[in-house]
């Protein structure tokens, strides 16, 4: 083999390596493409995962309706005319607590198994007061006002019989007769226990000291 014939041997050679390697650049390209679309893809499915998540959700209705696995209702939160409302319902239906806040405050009611109210709470300009009920009236009463705290005691009929307060001159206990005509009342006046009788007509008829 001559000289030329080597010389253009080695020249087809190196025209084959340098294909090969253009090919192989390009495919290592591809390659790396490829793989950095696959990073992105993996590490944007965890950070969307942990915006939904994370991040804050809100939704927007005006009634929520919750049941039960047999499908009766348990508790709804609605926006009346005069406010929100939370009410709770038991496994038979009856409706067992109400949460409500109107314009003159919150107002929290509790009910027995047959649905009439026990317990209710309210808070307005005034103070709290918490009311205690029997099967058909008001029979217990506590507040607090500016003036101080009461507690109040009601007959079967819901008339007033008894009343405790602690006010700026000290505590006084109050009596009264089914009118709710005041008949005795004993206090603590600086100090000073005092105790007086009225008549029918809440008139003084005797008092000490």
């Amino acid at each position: 083999m001559t000289t030329e014939e080597r010389l253009a041997k080695v020249e087809r050679e190196l025209g084959r390596v340098k294909r090969r390697s253009r090919w192989l650049l390009v495919g290592l390209a591809v390659g790396l493409g490829v793989l950095a679309l696959v990073w992105a893809s993996a590490a944007s499915v965890p950070k969307a995962e942990a915006q939904d998540t994370v991040g804050p959700r809100i939704i927007r209705a005006n009634e929520f309706v919750l049941e039960d696995e047999n499908g009766k209702m348990r508790a709804v939160l609605d926006v009346a005319a005069d406010g929100p409302v939370l009410f709770l319902r038991d496994e038979n239906g009856k409706g067992r607590a109400w949460l409500r806040v109107d314009k003159d405050g919150p107002v929290l009611s509790l009910a027995d198994e047959n649905g009439k109210t026990r317990a209710w709470l309210r808070v307005d300009k005034d103070g709290p007061v918490l009311s205690l009920f029997d099967d058909n009236e008001a029979r217990a009463m506590l507040g607090v006002t500016k003036d101080g705290t009461v507690v109040s005691l009601f007959d079967a009929g819901g008339k007033p019989r008894a009343e405790l307060s602690v006010g700026e001159d000290g505590p006084r206990l109050a009596l009264l007769n089914e009118n709710g005509k005041m008949r005795a009342v004993l206090g603590v006046i600086k100090d000073v226990p005092g105790l007086m009788l009225l008549d029918a007509e809440g008139k003084p008829i005797w008092s000490a000291p």
